[in-house]
């Protein structure tokens, strides 16, 4: 059977009514049907025999297969009982395919151990490789995954991924936008992100009710190291935006009220001639990379 008849919308429909089930949305299972798309992904994946492919979200493995010609090895995350049998039969002609029943999540933070634990695996026995995030997110955890990502140590190399339109509006917003916040900030102050294609809904079977993006994510090495602890950089940015119309000053002394005075918070401002009734929703990523290292070298130096 070939890719092109796995990936039709009459195809599937029939696969799903042989085995008895049906796709689950709760969980995100919107199956590309359009083979144009899934050779755009790939394509801008920019594969080698040296690639080792995440997917999280493996679906009937439609995708997996066209990867699978391509890469090194692919390692397949799929939750669903029903999804990890389709994609099981799909994957059977190729021996470079690791495919895992996981959540692919332990929490909305951290990736599960056995996900991790499998790249590190695999980068030990090839350390040549490069790791790439290749997939059709489902949108319920497209955020945590790639945020997720970019802070682990993995080495990962670019992220092709398809995912809701509106979050990819907010990946690559500027200040002052509506879309603006921790997650753009997140992202920019450690990778160049680019969406490379907007997807109606008539590219899914099922046809989810928003509109999806391509999105490339490639990771900036100049930019990530001038962000002194990327562990602290996340919290920071993650509860400075949890209050965006608030005064930054305000949200500040709140965060940091144990350790820090009124007086403390104003001087480190002042220091960076930031007036006190900015918002951090106005402030562009360099800003941001700069405050965080500055809150961090000032709590650090009193411990």
């Amino acid at each position: 059977m070939s890719d092109t008849e796995r990936q039709t919308r009459s195809h599937l429909m029939r696969k799903f009514q042989e085995h008895g089930f049906h796709p689950r949305t709760h969980l995100g299972q919107n199956f590309l049907i359009d083979l144009n798309i899934i050779e755009f992904v790939v394509r801008h994946a920019d594969l080698n025999s040296n690639d080792l492919v995440l997917e999280i979200g493996a679906g009937t493995g439609g995708m997996t297969t066209f990867m699978a010609r391509e890469a090194g090895h692919v390692v397949s995350v799929e939750v669903d009982r029903d999804m990890h049998q389709l994609a099981s039969d799909a994957i059977a002609p190729y021996d470079n395919v690791t495919l895992i029943r996981q959540d692919a999540l332990k929490n909305k933070n951290t990736f599960a151990p056995e996900i991790i634990e499998e790249i590190e695996r695999r980068l030990r026995d090839s350390p040549e490789m490069s790791v790439k995030l290749v997939a059709n997110l489902p949108y319920s955890i497209a955020t945590p995954v790639i945020s997720n990502l970019v802070a682990t140590e993995i080495p990962w190399t670019r992220m092709v991924v398809t995912i809701q339109y509106e979050l990819g509006l907010r990946m690559q917003a500027r200040p002052k936008q509506s879309h603006y916040g921790a997650l753009s900030v997140w992202l920019q102050s450690q990778c160049d992100v680019e969406m490379l294609k907007q997807l109606g809904p008539t590219v899914f079977w099922p046809r989810p009710k928003v509109d999806s993006a391509i999105m490339k994510i490639v990771p900036n090495e100049k930019r990530r190291e001038k962000i002194q602890d990327r562990a602290f950089f996340q919290d920071f940015i993650r509860r400075l935006f949890g209050f965006r119309r608030k005064f930054m000053r305000s949200v500040l002394v709140g965060m940091y009220r144990k350790q820090l005075t009124k007086q403390d918070v104003d001087d480190l401002l002042t220091e960076m001639d930031l007036p006190l009734t900015l918002r951090a929703e106005q402030l562009d990523v360099p800003t941001l990379v700069e405050l965080g290292n500055k809150f961090q070298t000032r709590l650090a130096s009193m411990e």
